[in-house]
């Protein structure tokens, strides 16, 4: 197994279990911390989306850089340990060994999979640069006006351009060096005052939070594990609880009551409009939890303080850095060797370690094949020379001696396997010399 297989599947064995226990962290903690409002449960859920998309990177450092860090993370031996598991290839029968390497499928795999959600992410670009190009700019005028310079002031952002393309069928904004909000053509005429105010005052929350780059920058992250279907489950949180938040900005804005009755009956106007949302802008729409986010509005919260306060984001965090602290004790890593798992802390033998034959047959990567010796095949003579072999760190056999066989083989079998070349093997990511044997066999055909 190549290095950068081994760091591929590494990544990959461990997003698979890792996603989910941050995922169950994060449920728990937007929880406990949603009678604080939508804010603080939009940061979690945010943070837990940046940890599937790092945190299974993390295993891709070496152990000893981890070790020498992060001591919890596997430096004791009675502790949680490092685990290092490494996969062997397997031998079929007849003397000749067959490497059939299903982690290299794997990997290959992930790799595909994980190219299509990369050029998934540059062709939506691409469309919303030409959704851009095509909408026409326009200037907010008459009753509109007065709601834009208004938001424009309490929000503090400037230089928003307004646009309208008959390609959306709601409100979005996009853009982060060239702010927009782009609008279906003829909005501001079609909706009452008090939507027209909603609308903006929604969409410049979201200009002043920057979300737009946040969510690119999520979407970017996010690419190698967007594999895991709870990390689509992690970005509906996201958006979610990030349109919670700019209702909160927009409703301190126009009012409560009047934003939540404006936004129903925004809702109710757009519902005949076909569903198209824009890929990586952001609408007043883009989530589906309308009735919650009215719930969130309207419902009265006591207020969280003091003591209490500090206890919950307290636990919280106790509760992070223990999901994160375990993620990265428990992570594995995979690398081309012997079937075996350590729980313990790694530490790098002194002299060669042991491997089965098996494995090594599948490590072995060139070398001459054994002559069958011209007297010992006419005398008939046939029989298995068993060879102790010691491979070096590069891969090349420094020792070698006859544990048994026919004498006449003996030499042939020798002069071969002396010439034998394998793939370093590795011990927890570092290259070590194994200690194994190698079985000879010469046959005659009846």
């Amino acid at each position: 197994m190549s290095g950068f297989e081994g760091w591929v599947l590494t990544y990959l064995v461990n997003s698979v279990w890792q996603i989910p226990l941050l995922l169950g962290a994060g449920w728990v903690a937007a929880r406990a911390l949603r009678p604080l409002g939508p804010g603080a449960e939009h940061k979690v859920w945010a943070g837990v989306l940046l940890g599937e998309a790092l945190l299974p990177a993390t295993s891709l450092l070496p152990p000893a850089w981890l070790r020498t860090r992060l001591p919890w993370a596997g430096a004791e031996a009675g502790g949680l340990g490092h685990v290092s598991v490494t996969m062997g290839a397997g031998t079929v029968a007849g003397g000749a060994h067959l490497s059939l390497n299903l982690w290299l499928i794997a990997a290959l795999g992930y790799g595909g999979v994980t190219a299509w959600f990369a050029l998934r992410f540059l062709w939506r670009w691409t469309r919303l640069s030409a959704l851009r190009r095509e909408s026409a700019v326009v200037e907010p005028e008459g009753e509109a006006a007065e709601p834009w310079a208004r938001c424009a002031e309490r929000f503090g952002v400037g230089a928003i351009a307004l646009a309208a393309s008959p390609r959306i069928f709601g409100p979005v904004t996009m853009g982060f060096f060239r702010k927009t909000i782009l609008l279906p053509p003829g909005m501001p005429a079609r909706v009452g005052e008090a939507e027209w105010s909603t609308v903006m005052a929604h969409e410049f929350a979201h200009i002043r939070r920057n979300d737009f780059l946040k969510n690119l920058v999520y979407e970017a992250l996010t690419v190698p594990v967007s594999y895991h279907p709870l990390v689509a489950f992690t970005r509906e949180r996201v958006t979610a609880s990030r349109e919670m938040v700019c209702d909160r900005m927009a409703a301190e804005m126009t009012g409560t009551a009047q934003y939540a009755r404006s936004l129903l009956r925004l809702a109710a106007a757009l519902s005949g409009a076909a569903p198209g949302r824009v890929p990586h802008a952001l609408g007043i729409f883009d989530t589906k939890l309308l009735e919650r986010r009215l719930m969130q509005l309207t419902e009265k919260r006591k207020e969280v303080r003091g003591m209490r306060r500090w206890a919950i984001l307290g636990a919280c965090a106790v509760l992070g850095a223990a999901t994160c602290g375990s993620a990265l004790a428990l992570r594995m890593d995979v690398n081309g060797g012997a079937g075996t798992v350590d729980n313990k802390a790694p530490v790098q033998p002194t002299g060669p370690i042991a491997v089965k034959s098996g494995i090594m047959a599948g490590q072995r990567i060139g070398g001459p094949m054994p002559v069958y010796p011209k007297a010992a095949k006419k005398a008939r003579i046939q029989g298995t020379v068993i060879l102790d072999v010691v491979i070096g760190k590069d891969g090349s056999v420094t020792e070698l001696s006859v544990a048994s066989g026919p004498k006449e083989l003996r030499q042939s079998a020798q002069d071969a396997v002396h010439d034998w070349k394998y793939k370093p093997f590795l011990l927890n990511g570092d290259p070590t010399a194994v200690k194994t044997t190698v079985h000879v066999v010469y046959s005659l055909e009846k």
